[in-house]
C-alpha cells in the first residue's frame, strides 16, 4: 500500500510539473507575441551600450579628419568653414530618450529640464576633430533645430565640453520653421563650406526635408558621391525624419496598433 501511495504521489508530482512547465511556456509565448516594446527601446539601448555605435562615431570623425586634410591642400578665395548639426552629431541626447522610456513620456515633456541642464556629453571623436579643425584655421558653425530659446544653455554645454566656436555668432538655432537652408546660406555668403556633418539627411540639403520615403531615397542615390566626401553622416536609429517617412507611422495609434502597422510594412523575402 505504501509503495502504491508513493507511485500515485510521484505521478501526481510529475503531472503538476508538466502542467507548470506547459503553463510557463504558454505564458512565455503569449509574452513574446503580445507584449509591445516601445519602437525606440532597442535603438536607445544600441546608442547607449553598443560598442558598434561608438565605432561608427569614431569612423565618421576619422573620415572627416581625412577630408579636412584633403581640403586644406586646395586653394580657396574665402575662409574655410565646417557646418555641423548638434543633437546626435556633436552632443548626445540619448539620456533624455532613456528618461522618456522609463517615465513613459515623450517630447517635449521634460525637454526644457534636459536642455537647461546643459550637460550632454560629446560624441566619440568630435572634440578631437573640431579642435584640430580650429588649429588649422577652419571656422566651426553649429546649425541646429533646437529652439532659439535654448541658445544660452546650448552654448554653455558646448563650452563645458571643450568644443570650439561656442558663441552667439557660431551657434545658429531655429527661430521659425525647421528648414536649415537659410542658415546654411548665411554661412556660405562669407565662407567656403568644406564639410557638413549631421545625423539627419536634412542637415545636408533641403531636398531631404520631406516625409516621402521614395523621394528621400531617390535624392540619396542622386547625391551618393557626396557621402563620405563633403557630407559626413552619424548614425541615429532613435529619431529623425526617417521615422516620419515610415509607411504607416502615426503616433496617434495605440502602441499595439502602431507596432502592427509598422510590422506590416516590412518587406519579406
Amino acid at each position: 500500500m505504501k509503495r502504491f501511495t508513493q507511485i500515485i504521489l510521484g505521478i501526481a508530482l510529475l503531472t503538476t510539473l508538466t502542467l507548470a512547465c506547459s503553463s510557463n511556456r504558454n505564458i512565455a509565448l503569449k509574452q513574446n507575441a503580445g507584449v509591445v516594446a516601445d519602437p525606440s527601446l532597442y535603438a536607445t539601448l544600441y546608442q547607449q551600450f553598443a560598442a558598434e555605435y561608438k565605432a561608427l562615431c569614431f569612423q565618421a570623425y576619422n573620415i572627416a579628419s581625412f577630408r579636412l586634410d584633403e581640403a586644406l591642400q586646395r586653394k580657396y578665395h574665402r575662409p574655410l568653414a565646417i557646418v555641423l548639426d548638434i543633437d546626435e552629431t556633436v552632443l548626445d541626447n540619448i539620456p533624455y530618450q532613456a528618461a522618456a522610456l522609463k517615465g513613459n513620456f515623450g517630447y517635449p515633456v521634460q525637454w526644457d529640464e534636459w536642455m537647461n541642464k546643459a550637460d550632454a556629453e560629446p560624441l566619440e571623436g568630435v572634440v578631437k576633430f573640431l579642435q584640430r579643425a580650429e588649429d588649422k584655421g577652419v571656422t566651426i558653425f553649429y546649425i541646429s533645430n533646437r529652439k532659439d530659446k535654448y541658445k544660452a544653455a546650448t552654448i554653455e554645454n558646448l563650452k563645458a565640453k571643450q568644443l570650439p566656436f561656442a558663441d552667439e555668432d557660431h551657434v545658429l538655432l531655429r527661430t521659425d520653421g525647421n528648414e536649415k537652408n537659410t542658415r546654411r546660406n548665411l554661412v556660405a555668403q562669407n565662407f567656403e563650406i568644406i564639410m557638413f556633418v549631421g545625423d539627419n539627411l536634412g542637415d545636408f540639403d533641403g531636398i531631404f526635408d520631406t516625409t516621402d520615403a521614395q523621394l528621400r531615397t531617390d535624392a540619396t542615390i542622386k547625391y551618393a558621391d557626396s557621402f563620405g566626401e563633403k557630407w559626413i553622416v552619424l548614425p541615429n536609429p532613435v529619431y529623425g525624419n526617417w521615422v516620419d517617412a515610415l509607411r504607416g507611422y502615426d503616433l496617434k495609434l495605440p502602441p499595439q496598433a502602431l507596432a502592427d502597422t509598422l510590422k506590416n510594412s516590412l518587406i519579406e523575402f
